[in-house]
């Protein structure tokens, strides 16, 4: 497979992620980071046996329709591919909104991913996020602890 045609495979998994978090389905987050580490704020949590499930479950407000009312946008995009190794880098930003009807659609938090993916039985994979929150707005509604500014 050529670098090019596996940029999109890569690019799915990003907004795949995205997805899996707005509709609120934490054990498909857990599922897309089985063979990976999330690092955020704190310590690194291993995506084997509901570590990152967990994380999120613990930490995101969901609300009676079991979402956290929240739009996770991926914008500026890169991805480099080093075909020998099978593995892959992405640099993406990231922008949350979230609206509630007593909370009128906002930016909650905005940051940067950087990803890295590995090639196993033909497709990709996460191996690592690390993600960096830049901007932080009202998140009261959207994470149950607060984040020390």
């Amino acid at each position: 497979m050529s670098a090019t045609a596996d940029i999109t495979p890569i690019t799915n998994l990003i907004a795949r992620y995205a997805e899996l978090v707005d509709t609120g389905d934490f054990a498909g987050v857990g599922e897309l980071f089985a063979d990976a580490v999330f690092i955020g704020s704190g310590a690194p949590v291993p995506g084997r046996d509901g570590g990152v499930a967990k994380m999120l479950k613990d930490g995101v407000i969901l609300y009676e329709d079991g979402t956290p009312r929240t739009q996770h946008v991926t914008t500026n995009i890169a991805v480099d591919i080093d075909e020998e190794a099978g593995t892959a880098a992405a640099r993406s930003y990231v922008t949350v909104f979230q609206a509630l009807p007593d909370f009128p659609l906002q930016p909650v938090a905005a940051g940067r991913y950087s990803d890295r993916f590995e090639r196993a039985d033909g497709r990709w994979r996460f191996t690592e996020r690390r993600v960096l929150i830049h901007l932080v707005g009202d998140v009261s509604r959207h994470l149950r602890a607060q984040p020390t500014r």
